[in-house]
């Protein structure tokens, strides 16, 4: 049982020393001698685990991967609205941006060279999936206008989220996203939902930023 635990301590600590390379370097600029390096472990506990960088940067989107289902269940679980939950599922992944490496190399990968491999699917398309579903709950429950396009603005919302990290990796400080988020979801709130139902969500937007930077 120590000898298992170690072995995932260690998994765990070259997915993570890979994550802040590739976040930093990118994934082609970063070598597995690099990771070794960074992780302060032996090469041959590395091809312990991982066979090739490929594998690492799978591994990676991955976790990214079940963290966003973890979100959407998550939200599923509680008494609110879909609105609501979809709003958290986006401050979720943006908090896990803010505290680690993994989430925000998952992404630079996903917008990247690296292939995912079936059956996960490709980030995207499961945020996709995910928006979808909240935005026709939310037109159920008479949080959007009735006439939206859901197609449109599910693309339209990922668009927005994925569009504000990649532009603040070079642009701003880390810790400005929050702040982005927010105003994100200040312009869809004042385009898809009713007048009387939009300070709800305009508190919510603020309410949920706070809860990240006190965290």
């Amino acid at each position: 049982m120590a000898r298992q635990l170690r072995a995932e301590q260690t998994r765990a600590t070259i997915i993570t020393a890979a994550a802040d390379l590739f976040d930093r370097h990118g994934y082609e600029a970063t070598s597995l001698s690099d990771i070794v390096e960074h992780a302060q472990v032996t090469k041959g506990a590395l091809y312990f685990h991982f066979a090739a960088k490929e594998d690492l940067a799978h591994a990676i989107m991955e976790i990214q991967s079940q963290a966003s289902r973890q979100l959407a269940r998550e939200a599923d679980g509680r008494d609110c609205s879909s609105l609501e939950a979809l709003m958290r599922i986006t401050f979720g992944l943006t908090r896990l941006t803010v505290e680690g490496p993994v989430a925000r190399a998952g992404l630079r990968l996903a917008t990247g060279s690296v292939g995912v491999r079936p059956p996960m699917p490709h980030p995207f398309t499961e945020w996709l999936e995910i928006v979808s579903r909240k935005l026709l709950g939310a037109v159920k429950e008479s949080d959007l206008h009735p006439d939206v396009d859901i197609d449109v603005v599910a693309h339209s919302v990922v668009s927005f989220f994925v569009g504000i990290r990649v532009t603040g990796r070079t642009l701003e400080s880390l810790f400005r996203l929050p702040r982005r988020v927010t105003e994100m979801w200040y312009v869809l709130i004042r385009g898809l939902v009713p007048v009387t139902r939009r300070p709800r969500y305009f508190g919510l937007a603020v309410q949920l930023e706070r809860e990240i930077r006190t965290a």
